[in-house]
Formats: structure tokens, C-alpha cells, sequence
């Protein structure tokens, strides 16, 4: 997730029936369909870039398109040619180079591709990680999950080894330690928010920190509001209130800062396909309007 500064009130609430503004017509991979959607970026234009994972390409769907999407990366099948991408988790925008950068999962690569028009590969960042999330701060660094360390790596663009930010001991639930990291959120001081997906908690390590801080969840898995079981999805507005996926109870949780228990923003109303529920609630995130977007993977559609 790219630091997007949200001013976002704390006493706001959201309409609890969401509008479809990309697939919803079923798995497949048509130009109006997705196929178990997964990360998302939402663009300063309200455009929604997706990691459609089993159609192994990222679509984008521009605000007001609510037919069609439009591929922008991969989509030749899954496999390994720098035309292809296997099974993308992640992306986002990287307006420097007016360019997607991707966790490309199946093939431990994070790939760059150009979003100039008549771009047919994307070409290699880094190598051999098992890349989950991306975030990218104000300086262009980019922080990459790799759940095959348990850990958090940051990269100038361009260097191939990065810089250990957070974790890097083994598999645990230690205060320095994952259960494998999915998405990431880093905010302005640089702090780096971990979904923490087998702990059923989100970190937050502060900048040079040896150790991290449970800012939500941590109780196990469950649907008590204590609780944040195999979170996914995370997103932090400009006061610090932590946004949450939280995919198995199939809605959206908000922890303010120090909360020992979440809120329901939106689903929460068990697994379904109504415009008030979800099927797997993925990846959120917020344009900057404050509206909330939200990858609703088994319904195959952003809401």
C-alpha cells in the first residue's frame, strides 16, 4: 500500500451497502470479470488497479467504467516470461515512473511494468523473495513481506538486497517476530504496519524499533471484537485509526490508537453476496475523498 494521506474524521461511518465498481459478473477472465481479486490500489483519479490472482494479471478499472476493465500487466496465463505473472498478491503505482510495481508470488520476483500504452513485459526489481504486500513511502522506498522469512525488507529502486526493517527471526509469535506477513501500510514517520496473518494480529514497528507493538488483535482467531482472525488488508488514516480486513468474518474492522477491541465499519453481516456483505473481505483501501473500497475475493468483485 503507498502512504496515501486520508483525512479521515473520527466519528465518520460509511453507507453499509456498497456499490460494485469492478466484476461482479462471476469468475472468469473476461474484461468485465475477476478471479479471486486480491490486492488493490485506488489512484489520485479514483482509477482501482487489482491483483486478479488466478487470472494472473492486475486490471484496472477506471472511475465511471462499470462494464470493463482494462488489463495493464500479465494476462498470457500463468508462468515465468517477463510477458507473464504467476499468481500476483500485490500492487501499486509508482508515479515517478508512471509504472505498476508487482508481487509477483508464483515466481518470487517483484516486477516493475510501465503503464505507457503498448507495454507487453514488465522487467525484474527483485529476485527470489517470497513477496506478499507492497508499500512504498514518500521517498520512494519500497517495503516488501516476505513470508519465507517472516520478515520486512526495504529497497531503493534499483538495489536487489534491501535493508531487514522488521522481523528476521524466524517464525513466531515473539514481539519480533511473524507468523507470515501479508500487507503492509508505512505512514509518515516511517512506522511499518504488519498484517500479521497466523498470529491474528497487526504490528506496528516504529522506525529503528527491534520489536513491534500489537496494535490490534492478538486474542486468536475468532469473531469477538477483541479479535482479528487471519487478517489481511490493512490501511492507517492521518490520526493513526487502523483499518483492518478482516476476510474471515467477512467485514472491515477500525482500531483507534491504544483501542483494545476493533469496530465494525462495514459487512459483518456473515458470508453472502448482498451489497451489505462479503465473501472473503481481502484488501481495503480509501481514495481520498474517504470513500472505501474493498476486494471481496469468493464474489469476485471490488465493492
Amino acid at each position: 500500500m503507498f502512504s496515501l494521506l486520508v483525512n479521515i474524521p473520527a466519528n465518520a461511518k460509511w453507507a453499509q451497502n456498497g456499490v460494485t465498481v469492478a466484476g461482479g459478473n462471476g469468475s472468469g477472465d473476461d474484461t468485465n470479470q475477476l478471479y479471486c481479486p486480491r490486492g488493490l490500489f485506488v489512484d489520485d483519479d479514483q482509477t482501482v488497479v487489482i491483483a486478479d490472482v488466478r487470472n494472473h494479471r492486475i486490471i484496472q478499472w477506471k472511475n465511471g467504467d462499470t462494464t470493463n476493465g482494462q488489463r495493464v500487466a500479465g494476462g498470457n496465463g500463468a508462468g515465468n516470461g517477463l510477458h507473464r505473472l504467476n499468481g500476483p498478491t500485490d500492487v501499486l503505482i509508482d508515479k515517478e515512473t508512471d509504472s505498476l510495481i508487482i508481487c509477483d508470488r508464483g515466481n518470487g520476483l517483484v516486477v516493475q511494468w510501465s503503464r505507457r500504452s503498448g507495454t507487453t513485459q514488465g522487467e525484474i526489481l527483485i529476485d527470489k523473495i517470497a513477496c506478499w504486500g507492497l508499500a512504498m513511502d514518500e521517498q520512494r522506498y519500497l517495503y516488501v513481506s516476505d513470508h519465507g522469512n517472516d520478515e520486512v525488507r526495504r529497497y531503493q529502486l534499483g538495489e536487489k538486497n534491501g535493508t531487514l526493517v522488521t522481523g528476521g527471526n524466524g517464525q513466531g509469535d515473539g514481539l519480533n517476530q511473524f507468523d507470515w506477513p501479508r500487507y503492509l501500510f508505512v505512514d509518515r514517520d516511517h512506522s511499518v504496519y504488519v498484517s500479521d496473518y497466523s498470529n491474528h494480529r497487526v504490528m506496528k514497528w516504529n522506525e529503528g524499533a527491534k520489536e513491534g507493538i500489537v496494535v490490534a488483535g492478538g486474542q486468536g482467531a475468532g469473531s469477538a471484537l477483541t479479535q482479528l482472525p487471519y487478517p489481511y488488508g490493512i490501511f492507517v488514516d492521518t490520526l493513526g485509526t487502523l483499518y483492518v480486513a478482516d476476510s474471515w468474518n467477512h467485514r472491515v474492522m477500525r482500531w483507534t490508537q491504544g483501542a483494545k477491541q476493533g469496530t465494525v465499519v462495514v459487512g459483518g453481516h456473515g458470508e453472502g453476496a448482498g451489497a451489505n456483505q462479503f465473501n472473503g473481505s481481502i484488501d481495503l483501501s480509501f481514495d481520498r475523498h474517504g470513500n472505501l473500497y474493498v476486494t471481496d475475493r469468493s464474489n469476485y468483485r471490488v465493492q
